[in-house]
């Protein structure tokens, strides 16, 4: 399996050879495989241990577990304890599910705390088999069948492609030890019944079930790629942006065949949950809302309108030499340096001799140009962000930073050549964005 995991890497992830990797470890087969092999391969790794404080001693015993193995191989060890079932209370929210926003919520700011680049899970096969049976016993789309994603952002899940009998032979033949987590053979969890009941007779009918099922979900993701693309071809076309509104024309979505599947594409980020409500809305009465928490969907007469439900934040705001911070609408510090060795995109580094005070913090207008660092020439902010795959919501929430009528910084995402550090600068500034 070692060889096979490599050859994956190599093929498939090689920038995780050269980077700072933070290994979520449970104490499970699969995360001490994970942890197994990322030593094999020489990486320069991190533990990550969640105890979630549901199981009692045995939680606590897999905090030892782990913490020991760490200490026995000097492998830096960080750990947090959660109250699990009392915050899953608080916000009304299953314990599962409260344990994966504690767990991934304190992931990633460990992973920025300590400088880390991305985050190791290990999801593996059987994992995603699961995953999409799940989902289709609630009934989903495209995201619910596409499986688990080999990467979200610094999220990386490098097991996927080898099966749960992979692994444990693996474990065996290197005598890896590790903790069994005794909920797992509680068929209570939906999971747990469809690992021990649907998917050894899925396997024993089909040997190769999870190859071909690997195929199905290559195929699926092909497919959903083209219809995203003939979606966003249609939207290009068919919505317009006026001020901060955007207008669908219903004519052209109605003329379309599958109207649903692209108003489930165009809203799903911005928080709707009435999806019934919404795909009846075109054929409502005029002036019919419907409403999230942060925008309103409005039926106009041969449009649907889209707004925001408060609109607070003003279109420019002025920064003074004098300024070392700003904390609205968004957070920027300023500060002289001599190190310029941090390759954060959060975090930029300038020739202050450059700059014209004020510098302005706004929103990008028609017609805005830029000079992406590291390229010769100007680019049209708008082809930059339709390269980058932007949904409209992206552009009108980007952040420009300006000096006069130069981009300085595409906040978060690029900076402007012109203002780059050179052997001819004298002072180099260190501006910061904090999200």
């Amino acid at each position: 399996m070692i060889n096979a995991f490599q050859n994956h890497i190599s093929q498939q992830l090689p920038f995780l050879q050269t980077k700072k990797l933070i290994v979520a470890v449970s104490g499970g087969i699969d995360s001490m495989v994970l942890l197994e092999l990322c030593q094999q391969l020489d990486w320069s790794i991190a533990v990550a241990h969640c105890n979630f404080s549901l199981r009692g001693l045995e939680s606590d015993e897999d905090e030892i577990f782990v913490r020991d193995y760490c200490q026995e191989r000097k492998i830096p060890f960080f750990l947090n304890r959660f109250n699990t079932a009392e915050f899953a209370e608080q916000i009304g929210m299953s314990i599962q599910m409260t344990a994966r926003q504690l767990r991934y919520d304190w992931f990633e700011t460990l992973r920025v705390r300590e400088g880390y680049d991305y985050i190791l899970t290990a999801h593996q096969a059987d994992d995603v088999a699961e995953t999409f049976l799940i989902n289709l016993t609630r009934g989903t789309g495209w995201d619910g069948l596409t499986g688990i994603p080999q990467q979200n952002g610094v999220v990386v899940r490098p097991l996927l492609p080898f099966s749960r009998k992979e692994i444990e032979n693996y474990a065996a033949e290197y005598l890896i030890s590790w903790r069994e987590d005794s909920s797992n053979a509680e068929n209570y969890y939906q999971r747990n019944a469809l690992r021990h009941e649907v998917l050894p007779v899925l396997k024993d009918m089909n040997p190769l079930f999870l190859a071909n099922f690997q195929k199905t979900l290559l195929y699926l993701q092909e497919t959903k790629n083209l219809a995203d693309w003939a979606v966003a071809q249609f939207l290009e076309k068919a919505l317009r942006q006026h001020g901060n509104e955007f207008h669908l024309d219903l004519y052209q979505l109605n003329a379309m065949p599958a109207p649903r599947a692209i108003l489930y594409y165009w809203l799903k980020s911005y928080g709707f949950t009435a999806w019934d409500d919404i795909y009846h809305l075109p054929e409502a009465e005029s002036g019919k809302q419907i409403f999230a928490p942060d925008f309103v969907l409005l039926k106009n007469r041969t449009h649907l309108i889209l707004y925001a439900r408060h609109e607070v934040r003003q279109e420019v705001f002025t920064i003074e030499k004098t300024n070392l911070s700003v904390n609205f609408p968004i957070k920027l510090e300023f500060c002289s340096t001599s190190d310029i060795s941090s390759d954060d995109a959060n975090t930029i580094f300038v020739d202050a001799d450059l700059l014209d005070y004020p510098l302005t913090l706004r929103t990008w207008q028609e017609g805005d140009q830029f000079h992406p660092f590291g390229m010769n020439g100007s680019k049209k902010l708008s082809k930059y962000f339709k390269d980058e795959k932007y949904s409209l919501t992206a552009k009108e929430r980007q952040w420009l930073l300006c000096s006069g009528n130069k981009i300085v910084w595409v906040i978060g995402k690029r900076a402007d050549d012109r203002f780059k550090i050179t052997n001819n600068t004298k002072t180099k500034l260190k501006i910061t964005f904090s999200e």
